[in-house]
């Protein structure tokens, strides 16, 4: 018998079942079970910036990994239209465009009631192992607190994606705590990185160095972070260097010049957003000492830290993990106002049927933003 096409399904889903194991399949059309629950008409889907989807792609999950006998629908970064709402939702309608924040948590736990949520051990978070169905799929439901409502004729559907990302860099310089008149360095120019280096900008950091090893990426953060009011600068470490050397070039190039003495006092803040044992490293050694450094990547489990410096230092040491209350709605406000221009990260968007190529597109490390279009 011959599969059915995407255009006689219900509600077609992308399930991944393993490693370069994806499969589009009819999935049940999602009902409204309680009174808060919100239908949404996916309307696209972003391939995650931190490559985690792309990791799945490649190895079948990142901790969790999916198995044939319970595959998932991919899919985080999200927006979409209002389908359905429940009896007690007030604040949405259907046919209204919404960002997504793709995971709720218990509201129960200890968690939850001490303001973060984001550490609930019992999240439903879509497309998380081994039982969360994700975005990539013509229907999907969660609760009316988790769907933002876009103010028309403000951001389209396509720059609402990024909402997501966007969450998580507020989230990440709120906790590290920047403010203005802070000097701050970036590590990765990828889309949580540009977005960190956005957010502390509006946050009122003076100076801000964006680290990568990708001359075009340091080219467009160059011209998206661009302001008169700060100072703006890249940094491409030398790979045959060691992190300490690759420390001091990048002082001397910045603080010093910045200092115009022969001290280092180094940087306020670091944000790393790579996950990468050598930017782990670099970045711990420029900061000055009680500088703060926030890890916002994921990479390898365990690596090599400077633990010495971190110690004589007193550097504070914080980690960032998705994103909790607040951060979500202030992303909107920044892209809505027009204060972080979103739309310049898509490169590319894909048809749905072509959801795995945006998957190796994003792991060619070709473009920004790679966003596959929802069922039409």
């Amino acid at each position: 018998m011959d599969p059915i096409s995407l255009s006689e399904m219900q509600n077609p889903s992308c399930l991944l079942y393993g490693p370069f194991n994806a499969r589009f399949e009819d999935r049940p059309i999602p009902r409204i079970e309680d009174p808060s629950d919100v239908i949404i008409r996916i309307a696209y889907t972003g391939v995650c910036g931190s490559d985690r989807k792309v990791h799945f792609w490649l190895h079948g999950g990142v901790k969790r990994l999916v198995s044939p006998e319970q595959p998932i629908v991919m899919g985080h970064e999200a927006s979409g239209i209002v389908h359905a709402v429940g009896s007690s939702v007030s604040t949405l309608q259907p046919g209204d465009h919404v960002a997504i924040e793709p995971g709720y948590p218990c509201h129960r736990c200890p968690c939850c009631k001490g303001g973060r949520y984001n550490l609930c051990p019992r999240m439903k978070f879509a497309a998380a192992p081994p039982s969360c169905h994700g975005t990539l799929t013509k229907y999907f439901r969660l609760p009316a607190d988790y769907c933002y409502k876009i103010p028309p004729g403000t951001l389209g559907l396509d720059e609402a994606v990024l909402m997501e990302p966007l969450a998580v860099a507020v989230h990440s310089v709120r906790q590290v705590g920047v403010r203005p008149g802070h000097r701050v360095v970036v590590f990765g120019a990828g889309t949580v990185g540009l977005l960190c280096a956005a957010v502390a900008r509006e946050f009122g950091a003076r100076t801000i160095i964006t680290v990568d090893a990708n001359q075009a990426k340091l080219r467009f953060a160059r011209s998206f972070l661009a302001s008169e009011e700060m100072v703006l600068g890249t940094f491409v470490p030398d790979s045959s260097k060691s992190s300490e050397e690759n420390a001091v070039a990048l002082l001397e190039e910045y603080d010093r010049a910045e200092h115009g003495s022969d001290e280092i006092p180094g940087f306020d803040v670091v944000i790393e957003a790579t996950g990468a044992e050598p930017c782990i490293q670099m970045g711990i050694e420029v900061l000055r000492g009680g500088g703060a450094f926030i890890q916002t990547g994921l990479g390898k489990r365990n690596v090599s830290f400077p633990i010495c410096t971190v110690a004589e230092r007193e550097i504070v040491v914080k980690g960032c993990f998705r994103y909790g209350p607040g951060d979500f709605r202030l992303g909107l406000q920044f892209a809505v106002e027009g204060r972080i221009p979103v739309k310049q990260f898509i490169t590319r968007v894909l048809p749905f049927e072509r959801a795995t190529e945006a998957w190796e597109t994003t792991r060619r490390g070709e473009g920004i933003k790679t966003l596959i279009e929802g069922v039409q």
